[in-house]
């Protein structure tokens, strides 16, 4: 989560279960799951507003997990937290699988 702190993003839109953050240089950064077969990944809720990580600097960042079995397999909840000048957004990702297939959110680009 690191690689978030001290940049400024163009924009950050969602779209289809991911959300990319693109800085003014064109860098982009994209959060995402690839889906398997027998998993399901995807954005359950976001607290704030986007638009709040748009033209103000990343000051915190921070990645946190919970996860247990359930009795049909596995269930995976990811929560990202960031902190800019104009307030808090928190992204928070649900994933269940039948404990076999991954349930990692990923973070593309540098």
């Amino acid at each position: 989560m690191n690689r978030f702190i001290g940049r400024v993003f163009k924009s950050v839109v969602e779209h289809n279960d991911s959300i990319t953050f693109t800085e003014y240089n064109g860098n982009t950064l994209k959060m995402y799951h690839e889906q398997e077969c027998c998993e399901n990944v995807s954005i359950s809720q976001i607290t704030g507003d986007l638009s709040d990580l748009v033209d103000s600097p990343i000051l915190d960042a921070f990645e946190n997990t919970n996860s247990g079995n359930t009795e049909d397999g596995h269930q995976t909840w990811t929560f990202y937290k960031f902190r800019t000048r104009k307030g808090y957004v928190d992204i928070t990702w649900y994933g269940e699988s039948n404990g076999y297939y991954s349930e990692s959110v990923y973070i593309l680009g540098e």
